[in-house]
């Protein structure tokens, strides 16, 4: 069987998994799965974890929900496999690549994959959602999960960018040292915000510069 996720998170998940907080969230979600339709499919909900080792982070894009119509989450942020219609937020983020990053070319699917190959964690602080109903779980535990990920990276790393999108990505600011890292913010690129300044923010090619200051490969934001 497949690794869930990349052995590099061992010693930040397996102190978590054993936490009591850890075993209740589990349960719930596994009677969440007995009765109910859950996104995304068990093998899928560390994906981002899978892709992306540890030590290879160097920019993390924070969501708050995995997509929860079917077919669309496959366990990183924004993403959606090839061939499911692109969500209006990622059309949006796609867009503003363009203006952006120089010879960036619109794509014709939404899958990110690519980008967690070159160390961009796509994490949402809530890895499960009930079909059809977003923000269903969040509150039972994830939250404490991907806020000790966000903490472990800002401890362990240097020279990570995090891009925060919106209200709700931009409190956790507070656990990235910002004397380590650079943190950049937006609003988020839902059509309800994009033009309040998502259009124009220019986080990809800022990302880039950073990288590139501290002597790390950038991304290639391309989507082929």
């Amino acid at each position: 069987m497949e690794k869930l996720y990349d052995e590099s998170w061992n010693h930040l998940f397996e102190p978590l998994f054993k936490q009591e907080s850890m075993r209740k969230l589990s349960h719930y979600i596994q009677q969440e799965r007995a009765s109910k339709t859950v996104f995304p499919a068990r093998e899928f909900v560390f994906n981002a974890f899978r892709l992306t080792p540890l030590p290879e982070v160097k920019v993390v894009i924070l969501g708050q929900d995995p997509y929860h119509n079917f077919g669309q989450a496959h366990g990183l942020s924004f993403s959606v496999p090839e061939g499911i219609p692109l969500p209006p937020s990622l059309r949006n983020i796609f867009t503003e690549l363009v203006t952006d990053i120089a010879g960036f070319t619109y794509p014709n699917h939404g899958d990110l994959t690519a980008w967690a190959k070159q160390g961009v964690l796509l994490l949402n602080a809530t890895l499960t959602v009930r079909a059809h109903e977003a923000g269903s779980h969040q509150k039972m535990g994830w939250e404490e999960f991907t806020d000790a990920v966000i903490q472990k990276i800002s401890k362990e790393l240097d020279g990570v960018v995090f891009l925060l999108w919106g209200s709700y990505a931009q409190k956790k600011a507070v656990l990235i040292d910002p004397q380590k890292h650079l943190i950049l913010k937006a609003v988020h690129p839902s059509p309800l915000s994009v033009y309040r300044g998502f259009y124009g923010s220019r986080h990809f090619s800022q990302a880039n510069a950073y990288l590139e200051h501290k002597g790390r490969a950038v991304i290639d934001w391309q989507i082929r």
